[in-house]
């Protein structure tokens, strides 16, 4: 046990201190404050020692410089039971400090605010995150508390054992503090690192709040949990059960998907982070009816992403087939209260969602790859026409939406489209060959080819052969739409012109691992 004698508070969030100060107060502990903490606790009626007057030493530089001194952090550093320190403590007339209560300067705040640089930098905060690795280095006799929310806890604690807090209690919250300052200093770590546009530093730092446990990971006997680096989680989840690790995953690829349709049209359905049916048309439900068509027997049960806010039209269309999740930007009242009849059914509304993240992350075995996201838009100075025969506006405009979606398929993939949505998608095969012939057998198990007036092809990187672009075209694609590179770049737009065939070449590749 540890008796809690004096106390120093410095806190930027002055939220909920009367019910700390009123404890503090009970069992007879001295407060040190400063600055606008000191004139706080004056103001809430309960007695403060200045910290000015405990150093007998001013506060300089406009505020920069106030706790960082050797009576505050011998107080605070001492070891109670080590006789050398208790004799430097005695010779400098020092006094223990038992109780470290701080949180930092608001510099996410400042951020989120766009502040200019000046106004960031004063809000990197130096002695409170200083105070707080100290108290909680010296957590054997010192407790630390650097966050409101932990409050109530101390409060409890203190009650329970008449003013003094146990070992393990000031463990739990060192861990806790070093967790905060930690967080705080990546922060300013990563703004440093994109003003200066340094993406791959030396060593590196990543931290994200946790949104919360996902219902277990890819499957049921492994935890799992989600961490954004947003600082205001850009998904919302209004009903329905909770997410796995699955869920999140898939979501997140069908969002890839979507963010690259037009503003506000689109439909895409994704199955283990596939998609299994995507459609641009200016008629919702004929948008979702088209995506749905693609592959109805793969859709069941997959994720619904609509670029667009349900309506209550469409909702009643969606609600006859059963979907795990529907995401959409946002849902009118009649659409949600009828979706949310499935109690099982999870609702998402991505209204906030903006798709600007820079870096995807993947991790295994204590080691993480990092790469800058496959996200940018695509356009027509970004291909090249190769073939005799040249696509019109509307044809290129038709075969950039198949590259869209095919850059978003698991590799190897080929998406094969008419007009605006996709009639065959074959995905995740170590041969290119393989992945034609599963979009050619998806296409003429459920699309109807009298309706087909025009069929295109994407591939999301080089043919190395002839085959699988002759295999295509064989199927009665008319127009392909591929990366460059392969050392057959030459036979196969020679295959192109033999045949009529229209061949653009994209100027990157796009696998999707």
């Amino acid at each position: 046990m540890s008796k809690i004698r004096k106390a120093l508070i410095s806190v930027s969030n002055k939220d909920n201190l009367k019910p700390l100060l009123n404890t503090l107060s009970k069992y007879k502990v001295e407060i040190i404050s400063s600055g606008g903490t000191y004139k706080k606790i004056i103001n809430l009626g309960f007695k403060c020692i200045e910290l000015s007057k405990f150093t007998n030493t001013p506060e300089i530089l406009n505020g920069r410089v106030k706790t960082l001194h050797p009576k505050i952090y011998g107080g605070i550093l001492n070891k109670r039971n080590n006789k050398k320190h208790l004799k430097e403590i005695k010779k400098n007339n020092y006094e223990n400090i038992d109780l470290v209560v701080a949180n930092f300067y608001p510099f996410e705040d400042a951020l989120l605010k766009k502040s200019n640089h000046n106004k960031i930098i004063e809000n990197i905060d130096i002695g409170g995150p200083t105070m707080v690795r100290a108290a909680a280095k010296n957590y054997n006799d010192v407790v630390v508390i650097c966050n409101p929310n932990q409050y109530e806890r101390f409060i409890n604690e203190i009650k329970n054992l008449k003013g003094s807090t146990s070992l393990s209690f000031r463990e739990k919250l060192a861990e806790e503090a070093f967790m905060e300052t930690a967080y705080y200093e990546s922060n300013i770590f990563k703004y440093f690192n994109d003003k200066l546009n340094n993406i791959f530093p030396q060593k590196n730092i990543f931290s994200g709040k946790l949104i919360k446990q996902a219902r277990y990971g890819e499957n049921p006997h492994q935890k799992a949990a989600i961490y954004s680096k947003n600082y205001d989680q850009d998904i919302v989840q209004l009903s329905g059960k909770d997410l796995s690790y699955n869920n999140y995953n898939d979501l997140y690829s069908a969002l890839s998907v979507t963010k690259l349709l037009p503003n506000n049209k689109g439909v895409a359905i994704i199955k283990h982070s596939n998609p299994c049916g995507v459609s641009i048309n200016q008629n919702k439900i004929k948008s979702f009816k088209e995506a749905i068509e693609s592959d109805p027997i793969s859709a069941y049960g997959g994720i619904v992403s609509c670029n667009f806010k349900i309506n209550i039209n469409l909702a009643k269309v969606i609600s006859k087939i059963y979907f795990e999740i529907i995401m959409a930007k946002g849902f009118d009242k009649k659409s949600l209260n009828l979706l949310k009849k499935k109690k099982n059914l999870r609702i998402i509304n991505t209204s906030k969602f903006d798709g600007k993240n820079k870096l995807n992350f993947i991790s295994k075995y204590n080691s993480i790859l990092i790469q800058n996201s496959d996200n940018n838009n695509l356009s027509k100075k970004d291909f090249t026409v190769v073939s005799k025969r040249k696509p019109n506006n509307e044809t290129f405009n038709k075969l950039i939406f198949a590259f869209n979606v095919c850059r978003n398929v698991k590799s190897n993939a080929i998406v094969i489209t008419n007009d605006y949505k996709t009639i065959g998608i074959g995905s995740g095969q170590p041969s290119r060959l393989d992945s034609c012939q599963i979009a050619i057998d998806k296409m003429k198990k459920f699309q109807n080819f009298e309706k087909n007036k025009e069929l295109f092809a994407a591939s999301d990187a080089f043919f190395p052969f002839v085959d699988g672009i002759e295999k295509l075209v064989q199927s009665g694609v008319s127009a392909v739409i591929q990366p460059s590179g392969s050392k057959n770049d030459k036979e196969i737009i020679k295959f192109a012109n033999l045949t009529n065939t229209i061949l653009v070449f994209s100027k990157t590749r796009h696998f999707n691992h």
